[in-house]
């Protein structure tokens, strides 16, 4: 009887300490996509633009990362990686940086938005990525 009353205070004493816990906020680098549907305008409302516009310089763990960004008509034609994380030489950061860029240059292409997923494996590259891209698209607007 001893043993059970001892085992039922330590199962409920743990059960206290894990609900007393607080999860942890998602950084804002890993921040999930916003929910489906309509993406949002991929640049501010008003006359069409045209051009080439480059993003900021993105710092990630890994590396920076830059695109550049062309639109014609507003309509998004064109995304160039200026730069990727070379992880001072890391085959691994190179070989993820060389996958996820075309992937996420495909995806914005055909969403004509930001608001795409990240790359799996790939969050940090991913999210400067958008991350950069967003600047340069927020040069049209302003």
């Amino acid at each position: 009887m001893h043993r059970a009353a001892i085992a039922a205070m330590t199962t409920v004493a743990g059960v206290v300490a894990l609900l007393s816990l607080k999860p942890h906020a998602a950084p804002a680098a890993l921040a999930p996509a916003p929910p489906a549907g309509d993406p949002p305008p991929a640049v501010a409302p008003g006359p069409d633009p045209t051009g080439t516009f480059t993003g900021k310089s993105i710092d990630t763990p890994f590396g920076p990362v830059q695109v550049e960004v062309t639109l014609d008509q507003g309509k998004i034609t064109g995304v160039r990686a200026l730069r990727t994380p070379a992880g001072a030489g890391d085959p691994r950061t190179e070989a993820i940086a060389a996958e996820s860029v075309p992937r996420l240059t495909q995806e914005v292409l055909r969403a004509q938005s930001v608001h795409v997923d990240a790359v799996s494996g790939a969050s940090y590259t991913s999210q400067g990525y958008l991350d950069s891209l967003q600047s340069a698209l927020d040069q049209v607007g302003g």
